[in-house]
């Protein structure tokens, strides 16, 4: 969930902010790429032990794992943003059904958009993309497919936008649903993007809300509940795109996500201790980077809102050191890759 734009950048910058869990343990996490993509694919499909019946265990499910942290008699509502109505926040947490005032079960990768129809069982049941939410706001969404925009939640020019609060939601989910149940659940199918810069139909569109919306404590919270299969609704597999949305970088490009564990690399031979950038701020525009390392692929300049501003590939430093010239004021990512990993620093030029 997006909260503020300091919370975003903070997202983007802090690179130790968890331990990678043990789940990933016996996944190739050197690789890149789609080899990468199918090694998070046979882990998720192996470990999804638990098939959940749509009715009652995912009812139940979204019980636990969408409780209102301030309010445990609540569940929170995707898409709400206000106090009451179709679009509020949160909903008495028995207050579910179909009527009027009910919250139901979302399909946030819509049923009929699956090639061929999700169903009721399988990716039709998969917790990983059910959410409460309002049942006249639900019906409003219908199956639209995700398209940009900013704000609050609602329809959009081409589609429906899930809002600041909840595209970064959008996108993990949908990237979990391409990974678990491969092309019957297409992101090309269920958002307006384009695919052209990736290795297969991840769309740009979900990489950049992966990037500018960093993983909420309700995301955390349903990936702990449905990896413990000793709870009762749990299907025994994650989203690892919640644990660590660097992975979608790593797999297919695009903006600089939060990176949770550091790296996902074992074999990281850019690490932070060994890139400087300087001067930092930057009172005329021209940064140095400095590398213990010469390897060094590509260097990559965001805006905290993830656009990227300056690429350079196949980047040879001289004396381990390279500069960029003539940057305009602002706060940056700077992104720094190398042949097996990369690292990311705050850049400030003033």
């Amino acid at each position: 969930m997006i909260k503020k734009l300091l919370s975003l950048f903070l997202g983007l910058v802090v690179v130790s902010v968890s331990a990678q869990q043990s789940y990933y343990n016996d996944v190739d996490l050197t690789k890149s790429g789609l080899a990468l993509k199918q090694e998070l694919a046979t882990k998720i499909i192996n470990t999804h032990g638990n098939q959940l019946d749509y009715t009652p265990d995912v009812w139940e499910a979204c019980k636990v794992t969408d409780v209102n942290p301030d309010n445990s008699s609540q569940v929170i509502l995707i898409y709400g943003y206000s106090s009451s109505g179709t679009t509020s926040r949160t909903r008495g947490i028995n207050d579910n059904g179909g009527n009027t005032g009910d919250w139901n079960r979302e399909h946030v990768y819509p049923r009929s958009l699956g090639n061929p129809n999700l169903g009721s069982s399988g990716p039709g049941s998969d917790a990983h993309h059910l959410r409460p939410s309002d049942v006249q706001y639900n019906s409003q969404r219908g199956n639209k497919s995700f398209a940009d925009g900013s704000g609050n939640s609602g329809d959009v020019t081409g589609g429906w936008y899930p809002g600041d609060e909840w595209k970064g939601d959008v996108a993990r989910m949908m990237m979990y649903m391409y990974l678990r149940y491969g092309d019957r659940c297409l992101p090309s199918t269920v958002g307006v993007g384009s695919s052209s810069a990736t290795p297969d139909d991840m769309i740009d569109l979900f990489l950049e809300w992966n990037a500018e919306d960093p993983v909420s404590a309700i995301e955390d919270n349903r990936n702990n509940y449905h990896e413990n299969v000793a709870n009762q609704y749990a299907q025994g597999n994650r989203n690892p795109f919640i644990d660590n949305p660097n992975l979608a970088t790593q797999i297919w490009g695009g903006p600089a996500a939060e990176n949770r564990w550091a790296t996902a690399s074992v074999n990281d031979i850019t690490k932070l201790a060994d890139v400087k950038v300087f001067p930092n701020p930057s009172y005329n525009g021209n940064i140095t980077i400095t590398a213990s390392k010469s390897n060094i692929t590509e260097i990559k300049i965001f805006s905290v809102l993830g656009k990227e501003i300056y690429s350079e590939k196949s980047t040879t430093l001289i004396n381990n050191r390279h500069t960029i010239e003539n940057l305009t004021s602002g706060i940056y990512i700077l992104k720094i890759s190398s042949d097996v990993s990369f690292t990311t620093k705050k850049i400030v030029i003033n």
